[in-house]
């Protein structure tokens, strides 16, 4: 690991520390603290989705054109001057800007970040690059959650406030040790005359039909995941299990833990197999995760077989999503070509997040009042995931699929081989 990834891995880790602070208590803030109400709170998390859809689109044009380097430094400072002014906010108005800012430079933030981690790695240690990026995401999520959760007092504004400032204070650290970053220059991709800016990346984009199968598998699997924790799944654990609020924090606390501690044994075990069965192999996991949920709320036992059952659900998520943080973004980066990793990296998040946005609207409702058919159909959208994820397999090469095959082939850092990406486009 040089120097640059080093710092890179440095800066994920505060990053995620510093949204540890606020992440879990922004819905208590808005709607308790600042006494704005539920409406508030939940207009709050919408905003956070709709500025991230707004924004991703333009950034991967940026980094494209500009390098990761000046967008992540951009998006930095936008996410300090949101979150310091969300700490700061008392009305509907300020605190709904000041959402909008956070949420845009939050998820600039990703794809520039993944580009820097493109531009840094070669093909065989990209995979171990992103699992540590994951890793370290995790442990500084719980890390920050768990000192917040020390420091906030609902009946203190200021002790949220405080939070706020050391999120914003994070972010601006990470300005410091990304500003110290010396990357390898990747080729910039230059327009035709005549052409729309970012028309032509775009069509390239989606006439890799490769790309366009990886983006509609990606969606599927952080809407029957990611889209449900903190919604569908805590929804139903609530009403249909009878689990209580400290046990869903004990749940996510399982999740990370499992993460944090399997992440390099999983990470051994799929870096020699092939992406798109171990892709496969995740949506199996799940589908196992969403029956022990059916059990939990819908099974006849022991309130304490419940609450095992409904913890072990997060815990299975959690193995799954160590098996695909090696995964997905290793993947996207090697189906990038030359000089479009960015694009590629911000169309990927972009899916990500309409799936984040769309996942609570239907898995919310969904989990609160109809338990068996939520189950049932989040169980039938896990065996989905295999059946894409096998289709996947067949539109890859052979070494974009088990790049360990290719170990002694001279890969383009940051985009895949040129033969590869004609075939994939072909």
């Amino acid at each position: 690991m040089g120097a640059a990834m080093r710092r890179i891995h440095v800066g994920n880790a505060l990053s995620a520390f510093g949204l540890g602070f606020t992440v879990p208590y922004l819905y208590v803030y808005v709607a308790q603290v600042r006494g704005l109400g539920s409406v508030t709170a939940g207009l709050v998390l919408a905003v956070f989705a709709v500025a991230a859809l707004i924004v991703l689109p333009f950034a991967g044009r940026a980094i494209v054109r500009r390098g990761p380097l000046p967008v992540l430094l951009v998006a930095l400072v936008t996410a300090a001057l949101g979150a310091l002014s969300l700490g700061l906010s008392a009305s509907a108005a300020t605190v709904l800007l000041s959402a909008a800012a956070l949420g845009a430079g939050q998820a600039v933030m990703q794809p520039a970040l993944a580009t820097m981690i493109v531009d840094c790695s070669s093909s065989e240690t990209r995979s171990r690059a992103f699992a540590t990026q994951f890793f370290l995401q995790n442990l500084g999520l719980g890390v920050g959650g768990l000192i917040g959760g020390h420091l906030v007092d609902t009946t203190n504004p200021s002790s949220f406030t405080l939070l706020f400032a050391v999120e914003a204070a994070m972010f601006l650290v990470l300005v410091a040790v990304m500003a110290t970053v010396r990357a390898p220059r990747a080729p910039r991709i230059e327009e035709a005359p005549g052409q729309a800016a970012g028309g032509g990346s775009w069509k390239r984009l989606l006439g890799n039909r490769a790309m366009v199968q990886l983006c509609v598998l990606g969606f599927v699997l952080f809407f029957a995941c990611y889209g449900q924790f903190e919604s569908g799944l805590s929804a139903y654990g609530v009403e249909a299990a009878g689990i209580s609020p400290s046990t869903l924090g004990t749940a996510l606390a399982a999740n990370t833990l499992v993460i944090v501690v399997a992440q390099f044994a999983v990470l051994r075990f799929v870096e020699r197999r092939r992406r798109s069965r171990v892709i496969a192999a995740v949506g199996l996991i799940w589908a196992v995760a969403w029956a022990v949920a059916g059990y939990a709320g819908l099974g006849h036992g022991s309130q304490a077989m419940a609450t095992a059952a409904f913890i072990s659900t997060y815990a299975l998520f959690g193995l799954g999503e160590a098996m695909l943080s090696p995964t997905l973004a290793p993947l996207v980066a090697d189906l990038a070509p030359t000089g479009l990793a960015g694009q590629y990296n911000s169309a990927f998040a972009l899916v990500k997040q309409l799936a984040l946005a769309i996942g609570p609207a239907v898995g919310g409702p969904l989990g609160a009042s109809l338990h068996a058919p939520y189950i049932v159909a989040f169980l039938l959208v896990s065996l989905g995931i295999t059946v894409l994820a096998v289709r996947l397999g067949r539109q890859l090469t052979d070494v974009q699929n088990q790049p360990s095959l290719g170990r002694s082939r001279v890969v383009t850092q940051g985009g895949a081989p040129v033969e590869a990406v004609a075939a994939a486009e072909a």
